[in-house]
């Protein structure tokens, strides 16, 4: 089972996320694209990416617009270090190549 943490150590792993945002008990971010299929190439790698270390986001695609919540279900659906690291991973995936 994973632990939560608390909010300023939310706070504090936010400092190195930028635009993301602690929205209820989950990080979230929306990332906008130029069109569906980048915003789609960009949820496939989010996807990739999340099934290596097996820690999936909530993902809702709209168009150009992909909107990711992380949190973790074994720690009562609220934030974890895996959320962080998962952040990391997405903001790494999200760079221009």
């Amino acid at each position: 089972m994973s632990t939560a943490i608390t909010r300023d150590e939310v706070a504090e792993m936010l400092r190195d996320l930028p635009g993301w945002r602690h929205a209820g008990e989950a990080l979230e971010k929306t990332f906008v694209w130029t069109d569906f299929s980048e915003a789609l190439a960009f949820v496939v790698r989010v996807g990739l990416a999340a099934e290596k270390i097996d820690h999936h986001p909530e993902i809702i695609n709209v168009w150009n617009r992909v909107t990711l919540r992380l949190c973790t279900h074994d720690a009562g659906n609220r934030v974890t270090a895996r959320d962080g690291r998962l952040a990391t991973l997405v903001e790494q995936v999200a760079r221009p190549r």
